[in-house]
């Protein structure tokens, strides 16, 4: 378990707020013949970090057969509304200059978020199924508590400001679900501060409640913290499943009421 992982990135992710919602296309899902090896995955990642947190998940989709567009973005350099367009589109970009298929969405933390802000205007003909990794999508009470703090600002950028749940909240704003989305929220915290913050369970970072978005098509808890989730080899194992077939693995996940699952 990547729960004991506990690396130098730690010191970062302790001072930093990376919390990362997100759409796909009702009908767009991959059909069953459609090969793998036609559709392609996005991937997004968290607030203060890089495409290279991704990398696990790469090379498990690579192994799985899909056509990966793995993208980087400033996250702590401009609001939410600024970084969402250019981040989605080179995606698209990447993945169109590969296959003509199904274009499928990966995202951890704050990835999730500028998805479902790309989404709320530019609509989500393009995308197939999305699995957002401990998204915020209520927004977070850490950064409530935390905003004003020496150094928060300069740490997160405006994009973390904007993660809270008061007026300012970016998640709170942009509305329920509109295709196939999956979320796995993570139950274990290496953050013990973050977490006095947050409602129980949470992850250190974002608690599991404010990971549900309304009209999602499935909801899984796993025990891994926020900063390692998209490394975990049970998660990965989950993502590729749910792209595949539109079904967790684990028998804990939950299927809500969803008009928009393409079983």
């Amino acid at each position: 378990m990547i729960k004991l992982k506990i690396t130098i990135r730690y010191v970062f992710c302790f001072l930093t707020f990376a919390v990362a919602g997100t759409f796909a296309l009702i009908g767009s899902a991959a059909t069953e013949s459609e090969t793998t090896e036609s559709q392609c995955v996005i991937l997004l990642h968290g607030l203060a970090r890089t495409s290279s947190s991704m990398n696990d998940m790469q090379d498990a989709l690579d192994d799985a057969g899909f056509v990966v567009a793995k993208i980087d973005y400033p996250s702590r350099t401009q609001p939410i509304e600024t970084l969402a367009g250019p981040a989605v589109q080179k995606g698209i970009s990447e993945c169109r200059a590969k296959t003509s298929g199904t274009i499928h969405v990966v995202t951890h933390s704050m990835g999730g978020i500028l998805f479902r802000q790309y989404v709320s205007t530019d609509g989500v003909d393009a995308f197939g199924r999305t699995i957002m990794l401990a998204p915020p999508n209520k927004g977070s009470e850490a950064v409530d508590a935390l905003r004003e703090v020496p150094g928060f600002q300069w740490l997160n950028g405006p994009a973390g400001l904007q993660l809270g749940t008061d007026e300012n909240s970016v998640p709170l704003r942009l509305g329920p679900a509109t295709s196939d989305v999956a979320v796995i929220a993570g139950t274990f915290s290496i953050n013990l501060v973050l977490s006095t913050y947050l409602p129980d369970p949470d992850d250190g970072k974002v608690s599991v409640e404010s990971t549900r978005l309304d009209g999602m098509c499935a909801h899984l808890q796993v025990d891994v913290s926020h900063p390692f989730i998209m490394e975990d080899d049970d998660v990965i194992e989950e993502v590729i499943a749910y792209l595949q077939h539109g079904k967790f693995i684990s028998e804990q996940a939950e299927y809500p009421d969803c008009p928009f699952r393409s079983e």
